[in-house]
């Protein structure tokens, strides 16, 4: 058999499988048609013939990054607010002053598709650089039928034009915006937005903002029932600003990912932990608030949780885009081992979109989305987390960025 594509003599290989990374020194692996067909060693793949070679010497090969919980379809900077954070304002102060989300908001509605398109693409060709080939991307920031649908096929055009596999979330339950009360939305957002979002099939899942700032309990399960009724996928941001009891929501909704967690309770996170509800962890958050709180990691990885790290990129709370930064927040902040944060950025965070048997791991069969990195050992990527490493990217056995 001819190969599409070897890749030879890496000097190691990270597969994502099995209990710790599933390190394999000195290796090669086999793509064809886009999947991976086989990991072997060097010598079983100098004897097999390809279409083309990539020597990997003196390269880690690793799956790609998968970024599950992004926002960065948006318009408008929030600098400004930033200045005032360093100045003392808490988070919570700027959003009851008419910034935070409801800023950004005004600035997305003004946009038009064509300048939130290109602004889009310039974020994910910088995600591509730092080795991100799957991305999670949430609407919720135009809360009018028309401003989501705007923002939701922005996402849909952008996923034909970039060589990433974009997986879009209809996030109208974000913020309640200026006009109407809070009944009056959480009714347009069940009985209007879900529908015409299902309708078109623009999004795989719905997400919602429960906490004190945002969503109450029962708005939240109100507006994602509807969402399971229509088909589509479940997600939570829970418990960032105080413990409102949205861990155990998300277990009692059979969601698939609940994500920040940063105050959620014991019960909640047992509660999620026999759902299977994989708990998406956004340090970079954390570091770019200042803030205090931490996630209860401990009784995460006693429970044998599958932990997830994201970006959370956004213009007001987590500016960071690259998923390295994000993972060695996630071990310097947060608490995470090195395996376990390297694992949140690929085959946890596959988990957490129903994406594992597809991506996220090195494994004969799945999609064949892999990175090269210029480092003599995998700890490197974490450990020298500002500097870029990655000097190719392969996409479905194509390489779809190289840097010298």
């Amino acid at each position: 058999m001819i190969f599409d594509l070897i890749i030879r003599n890496a000097s190691q290989i990270v597969t994502m499988e099995g209990e710790n990374l599933g390190v394999i020194e000195k290796g090669s692996i086999l793509l064809h048609e886009g999947r991976i067909s086989k990991v072997c060693t060097v010598k079983e793949g100098e004897r097999c013939d390809a279409k083309k070679v990539l020597d990997a010497e003196g390269m880690v090969v690793m799956p790609g990054f998968v970024d599950c919980h992004t926002h960065l379809v948006f318009a408008g900077s929030r600098t400004q607010e930033f200045r005032r954070r360093m100045a003392g304002a808490s988070y919570e102060e700027i959003a009851k002053k008419g910034g935070g989300i409801l800023s950004t908001v005004k600035a997305t509605r003004h946009a038009t598709f064509e300048e939130l398109y290109e602004e889009g693409l310039k974020w994910l060709r910088e995600m591509l650089r730092w080795g991100t080939t799957t991305v999670e991307i949430k609407s919720g920031y135009g809360l009018t039928l028309a401003d989501e649908l705007k923002q939701l096929s922005v996402i849909r055009s952008l996923s034909e034009e970039v060589p990433q596999t974009l997986v879009p979330t209809f996030l109208g339950a974000h913020a309640f915006p200026e006009g109407p009360s809070r009944e009056e939305y959480v009714n347009e957002v069940i009985d209007l937005m879900l529908p015409e979002v299902a309708e078109k099939g623009l999004a795989m899942f719905v997400d919602a903002f429960c906490d004190s700032i945002a969503f109450s309990n029962e708005e939240t399960r109100r507006i994602l029932e509807k969402a399971a009724e229509l088909g589509l996928g479940i997600k939570l941001h829970v418990d960032e600003i105080e413990d409102t009891g949205g861990a155990r929501l998300a277990a009692e909704l059979g969601a698939i990912s609940a994500e920040h967690l940063v105050k959620s309770n014991e019960e909640g996170l047992r509660a999620m932990a026999e759902a299977g509800v994989v708990p998406v962890l956004l340090p970079a958050t954390t570091f770019f608030l200042k803030e205090k709180a931490r996630p209860n990691v401990d009784l995460m990885r006693e429970l044998g949780m599958q932990i997830a790290v994201a970006t959370d990129f956004n213009p007001g709370s987590s500016t960071i885009f690259a998923l390295p930064f994000a993972a060695a927040c996630g071990a310097l902040v947060d608490g995470l081992t090195l395996e376990e944060a390297l694992k949140g950025i690929t085959i946890n965070a596959a988990r957490a979109l129903g994406l594992a048997d597809e991506v996220g791991s090195v494994r004969p069969g799945k999609y064949a989305d892999l990175l090269l990195l210029e480092m003599d050992t995998w700890e490197e990527l974490l450990y020298l987390f500002n500097r870029n490493s990655i000097r190719t990217v392969i996409k479905r056995g194509e390489v779809v960025c190289a840097h010298e």
